[in-house]
């Protein structure tokens, strides 16, 4: 424990937290990789499923790596200061907020279904191998990336009940990243209850998002 005072530890969670999971990896790996601007093509989310529509499968790899991997970062590093489940647990809310709603892109940001999957293997593996087990089952049944990521955002804080010993913290840091992933799918939530929202591989390319927020209808993880 280097973090000796509760206080503090809690601020540089939530600040450090939040600044870290405000990182946009779509946006820095695409500009640096030379490929069109991010939040103009497809459905304007700065995630790595919109990555993947700019046809540079490299980036888009590394978007997901880097949106998974700053949740987990936030938690661990957190655990490792503190000593603490319940900082640890408030960081990795905070970084996915961050994702979500960052401050370097006027709070502008993805759905954050990679950053929820980093953040749960990080903070309850075994409730986050659960989440990836009900993606995969959903979108093999229903061929459709959103969907399958809320039914995995919904079933995490059971998973997390069901799976942890003392799982207060945890429990509410996967409600917390459910309702907002909820949130941050409402469109593609109307889409579905129309009947319109397109299956994993469809060839039909989305137009930007005119609120600028995104959507998702491809691979996974937006």
């Amino acid at each position: 424990m280097l973090i000796a005072s509760p206080l503090l530890a809690e601020a540089a969670a939530v600040i450090g937290g939040y600044l870290l999971g405000s990182i946009p990896f779509g946006v820095v790996a695409t500009r640096m990789g030379g490929a069109a601007d991010l939040r103009s093509i497809g459905s304007g989310s700065i995630g790595a499923t919109n990555v993947l529509r700019t046809g540079r499968r490299d980036l888009a790899l590394i978007t997901l790596l880097g949106d998974g991997g700053k949740g987990a970062a936030a938690v661990l590093l957190m655990q490792w200061l503190s000593g603490s489940a319940a900082i640890a647990a408030i960081a990795g809310g905070a970084a996915f907020l961050g994702h979500c709603f960052p401050v370097w892109l006027k709070f502008r940001g993805g759905k954050g279904v990679a950053t929820f999957f980093g953040t749960m293997l990080a903070i309850a593996w075994p409730a986050g191998l659960a989440a990836g087990a009900t993606w995969i089952v959903m979108a093999a049944i229903f061929r459709f990336s959103s969907l399958a990521g809320l039914t995995a955002a919904a079933m995490a804080p059971v998973y997390v009940f069901l799976f942890n010993q003392t799982p207060e913290a945890k429990l509410w840091m996967a409600v917390f990243m459910a309702v907002l992933i909820f949130v941050r799918h409402h469109a593609n939530i109307r889409r579905l209850l129309r009947g319109e929202e397109p299956r994993i591989g469809a060839s039909a390319r989305l137009p930007p998002a005119a609120d600028g927020l995104g959507r998702n209808g491809g691979p996974p993880l937006a």
